[in-house]
């Protein structure tokens, strides 16, 4: 089977060729809300799935789909990716000093199949001072990243104390799942 992969992300595309999946990327424009209620795993499912629906009705019978979600979640609050700069400051003072967990979703679609999957790891940031906020915000622009953070740059190496899980997972893939689930379909190339 061919594999498509519903990601605009780097990070995901890079550790997909990594794991040695030769793939097409296929995005649509998906609505990312959910309903209030939602837990924060509720959430990052729903999302991952609705970003398969949306691309599921245009799968060839030779086709397998990946896409996935990745939220950031603190005290019960999902924190996604910074609007502006202020919003990046208060997403990492509420992650400084405690831990926080990175549930990312994957979803795996046939024509006529669809399947949910997630990961969680647990993340402790030591304190930060406002001169650390600022300075990787400035120099790392996390804009485009769930909870204002990418630990593959300055501020994992320097900031986090230590992860409970998938380090991949936090990256944005949680390879050890795909990996799983793709299997059955996919032989690596």
């Amino acid at each position: 089977m061919k594999l498509i992969v519903g990601s605009k992300s780097p990070r995901r595309k890079q550790m997909l060729e990594e794991m040695g999946y030769a793939f097409e990327i296929r995005v649509k424009e998906t609505d990312e809300s959910y309903p209030e209620h939602y837990s924060p795993k509720e959430a990052v499912c729903h999302i991952s799935e609705q970003k398969a629906k949306a691309l599921q009705s245009d799968l060839q019978s030779d086709e397998v789909l990946l896409t996935a979600d990745t939220v950031v979640c603190v005290e019960n609050e999902i924190l996604g990716k910074p609007k502006d700069f202020d919003d990046a400051v208060r997403m990492l003072k509420l992650l400084s000093g405690k831990s926080h967990q990175v549930i990312t979703a994957i979803s795996i679609a046939t024509a006529t199949v669809l399947k949910t999957d997630y990961c969680e790891t647990v993340v402790y940031v030591k304190p930060l001072s406002e001169e650390e906020i600022v300075f990787y915000i400035n120099h790392y622009q996390p804009f485009d990243k769930a909870g204002g953070y990418g630990i593959q740059e300055w501020f994992g190496a320097v900031c986090i104390e230590r992860i409970e899980g998938s380090y991949n997972n936090v990256v944005g893939l949680p390879t050890h799942l795909v990996y799983l689930h793709l299997t059955p379909f996919l032989l690596i190339n």
